[in-house]
């Protein structure tokens, strides 16, 4: 798929950064690793956050997180594929990552 097939299945309509729910915390970001979910159809999900503090509500203050220029959002899926966007959504509290103790 090319860039602007990619481009073309985005939103329309996104804020000019997101934040994205990472695996662990990194002192390096060029070693985060973004935290895809997976869908009960199988998909494979992109969580984005439009604020920092929904990320916190949604997710728990504890996720480890990154900031991204919506515009690499394009990259970033043909980089690691995900089939869904999800904007803004609550995590239950049981599936939520915590971050690893003795830090």
């Amino acid at each position: 798929m090319s860039q602007e097939q990619v481009a073309d299945a985005l939103p329309t309509v996104l804020p000019p950064y997101l934040y994205l729910p990472c695996a662990e915390a990194v002192s390096d970001p060029a070693d985060a690793t973004v935290d895809y979910r997976y869908l009960s159809d199988g998909r494979i999900a992109l969580l984005a956050y439009t604020a920092l503090d929904r990320l916190h509500s949604c997710c728990g203050a504890g996720q480890p997180w990154l900031v991204l220029p919506t515009h690499v959002l394009p990259r970033l899926r043909e980089a690691q594929p995900w089939d869904s966007l999800l904007l803004d959504v609550p995590i239950p509290e049981a599936e939520r990552r915590h971050p690893a103790s003795g830090d």
